[in-house]
C-alpha cells in the first residue's frame, strides 16, 4: 500500500511533464544563495562567484512566503538547499510554514512552487533524487515537532501521503535533517534533548524504525555525512565535533567523541568536498575550526588554537558552503551581515579572500556551487 501511494503521488507530478530533472545538466558558472528571512516577505539573495572566489550580489527574489525576521536567523542548518544538478533552490519560509522552490537559469531565479511544510516553522531541508524531507520546529511555536516528506519533480512539490512523523518529544528543537550516503537512512539532530534520531527510508519514501541516540556531547546541531557513511556532528555548548559510523539499519557507533575546537559555540558543520576535512563554524567566537578526517573517520584539529579561519568579532558565522571544485569556502555571518570567502589549499587551511557586507542580520541558510 505504501509503495502505491508513493507511485501515485509521483505519477500525478510527472504526468505530461516528462521525466524528473535529477540528471539534467546544471547551468554553467558558480553562485551562492541565502535568504533574508524577512518577516514581511522572504527573499532569496543571489551572489555570482568569480573564478578566483570573489562574490558579487546580483539579485533578490521573493519566495512568496514569510521569514521570522529574527536577528541571527534561526537555530538550524540547511534552511536553503541547492539540488545536486544545480537547477533548483529550495527555501524554508519559517514564518509562514511553507517551502518554496525556485528554478535556476541564466536569467536568474524563478519561483515555481510553494507548499505548506506539514507543520509550523520548517527549519531544514534534505533532498535525494525526488524525495524531499523537512523538519518542522512547531514545538517552539506552541505546536509539535515533526518531519514531513514531499515528492519533487519539474519544479513542483506535493506532500507524500502519511509521511509525517513525530520526533522524540513535542518540543525537541530540530536543527537539521539529512540522508545517509546511500539514502537508506534519514538523520535529524535534536538540540533541546541532545538526541540524534535516525529513520530507515523505505522504497516508498516513508520512514520507519525510528531510533534515538544520545549525542556524545550536549546539543548536537549541524552535521554532515562523509565518505563510508560517517556522520560528523557539531556540539554547541562544548564547542566540539564528534564522528559516528552509520549502519544500514540506522545504528550509530562513536568513532571520535567530542573533540574540542577550543573556540565558542561550534554550531554549524561542513564536510570538505574531498572528504579529508571537516569545518565547524564557531558562532560564539567568530571563527572556523578545521579538522583532518583520519582513514578510520577520527577527527584531528588542524590548528592547536582551533582557529583555521577568522570571520571577525561578533560576526556569528553560521551556514557554510564549499565551491563545487573545492577551491573556496564561504560562511554566512549573520552577526554583522556578511559572507566571508576563503581559499582552501590542499592542506585544508583557510586563506582569507574577501568579505561581502550589506546582508540583513536576519539572514539564514547558505547553499551554492
Amino acid at each position: 500500500m505504501k509503495k502505491s501511494l508513493f507511485a501515485n503521488c509521483f505519477t500525478c507530478l510527472t504526468l505530461g511533464l516528462g521525466l524528473f530533472t535529477g540528471s539534467a545538466k546544471a547551468e554553467d558558472g558558480g553562485a551562492l544563495y541565502t535568504m533574508d528571512n524577512a518577516a514581511a516577505g522572504n527573499h532569496v539573495l543571489v551572489f555570482e562567484r568569480g573564478e578566483r572566489g570573489s562574490l558579487l550580489a546580483t539579485d533578490s527574489v521573493a519566495t512568496g512566503g514569510l521569514g521570522t525576521g529574527a536577528a541571527q536567523g534561526f537555530p538550524s542548518q540547511g534552511s536553503v538547499l541547492l539540488s545536486r544538478d544545480g537547477r533548483w533552490v529550495f527555501v524554508c519560509n519559517a514564518g509562514s510554514g511553507e517551502i518554496s522552490v525556485l528554478a535556476v537559469s541564466r536569467g536568474g531565479l524563478t519561483l515555481t512552487d510553494k507548499v505548506a511544510s506539514g507543520g509550523r516553522m520548517p527549519v531544514s531541508l534534505a533532498l535525494r533524487h525526488n524525495l524531499l524531507y523537512a523538519p518542522n520546529a512547531g514545538g517552539l511555536a506552541g505546536d509539535k515537532d515533526n518531519i514531513t516528506a514531499f515528492i519533487f519533480a519539474n519544479g513542483r512539490v506535493v506532500p507524500l501521503p502519511d509521511s509525517t512523523r513525530g520526533l522524540s518529544a513535542d518540543n525537541t528543537g530540530p536543527a537539521q535533517v539529512s540522508f545517509s550516503r546511500e539514502g537508506d537512512a534519514l538523520i535529524v539532530t535534536e538540540r533541546l534533548t541532545s538526541l540524534i534520531d535516525t529513520f530507515v527510508v523505505g522504497q516508498d519514501g516513508l520512514v520507519t524504525d525510528a531510533k534515538a541516540f544520545q549525542s556524545v556531547g550536549a546539543t548536537p546541531f549541524g552535521f554532515d555525512v562523509g565518505r563510508e557513511n560517517r556522520l560528523f556532528v557539531s556540539e554547541a555548548p562544548g564547542s566540539a565535533a564528534s564522528s559516528y559510523q552509520i549502519s544500514e539499519d540506522g545504528d550509530l557507533a562513536v568513532i571520535s567523541g567530542s573533540v574540542p575546537t577550543h573556540q565558542a559555540a561550534a554550531c554549524w558543520l561542513l564536510t570538505a568536498r574531498n572528504g579529508r576535512f571537516i569545518y565547524t563554524a564557531n558562532a560564539g567566537s567568530g571563527s572556523i575550526s578545521g579538522f583532518r578526517v583520519g582513514n578510520d573517520g577520527s577527527l584531528h584539529l588542524l590548528d592547536p588554537s582551533g582557529v583555521t579561519g577568522s570571520t571577525g568579532s561578533d560576526s556569528h558565522p553560521t551556514d557554510m558552503v564549499q565551491s563545487r571544485d573545492g577551491r573556496f569556502l564561504y560562511s554566512l555571518n549573520n552577526g554583522n551581515g556578511t559572507i566571508s570567502a576563503f581559499a582552501v589549499p590542499p592542506n585544508g587551511s583557510l586563506d582569507p579572500l574577501m568579505t561581502v557586507s550589506g546582508l540583513p542580520t536576519s539572514a539564514a541558510g547558505l547553499a551554492g556551487r
